[in-house]
């Protein structure tokens, strides 16, 4: 009969921790109010970017990542593509970064080691294993800089694959036309008031 899952091989548990993790957002209700939901609309409407701005996401994707709605939209990208784990990382990293206390820089650090670094990891980032090794040994003291080494390798890997690729998708092409809409209609709107 049934064993329970204790019968599972430890890799079968935790690739389904993996997958509920990233299906967790599916999991949960919205309980958005209408006021709240109005709210919302409103404070979208001031961070989203001019249309001169998100041209702008095209120099760097540091200019992307500071601009709000640009890290916003780089993730709904990346979500689309399976490959959240990277930007997500990235932010751990520079959280991680800002963390004074040496007590919680050791447990953020292990927890961001379990999360992305360690083989089958739920959200088990792409480097390699000198990388993670040496990854590995600074978490035995953990500093500020513990995960430079990794995070670069990972913003080196959004700049030269995922990044290119966003700035063709329609995700960021459609964002240029629909600021680029917003603006003449507010243009016109501002031409009919005179």
């Amino acid at each position: 009969m049934c064993q329970g899952l204790s019968s599972l091989p430890s890799c079968y548990l935790e690739r389904a921790k993996g997958i509920k993790a990233r299906l967790g957002i599916f999991l949960q209700k919205s309980k958005k109010t209408y006021g709240s939901v109005q709210a919302s609309k409103i404070d979208k409407a001031k961070s989203r970017p001019s249309s001169e701005e998100a041209k702008n996401w095209r120099q760097s994707l540091d200019k992307m990542l500071s601009h709000k709605y640009g890290l916003a939209a780089f993730r709904a990208f990346l979500c689309s593509e399976y490959s959240e784990e990277n930007i997500e990382f990235w932010l751990a990293c520079e959280d991680y970064k800002k963390i004074r206390s040496s007590a919680k820089r050791a447990s953020k650090a292990k927890k961001i080691y379990l999360e992305f670094i360690e083989t089958d990891a739920p959200k088990e980032i792409n480097i390699d294993y000198e990388t993670k090794d040496s990854t590995k040994n600074h978490l035995l003291k953990p500093t500020i800089s513990s995960f430079d080494e990794a995070q670069s390798k990972i913003y080196n890997l959004m700049e030269k694959d995922s990044y290119p690729r966003f700035l063709r998708s329609e995700v960021y092409l459609n964002l240029t036309k629909q600021t680029e809409r917003v603006a003449s209609r507010s243009d016109s709107n501002k031409q009919s008031e005179t």
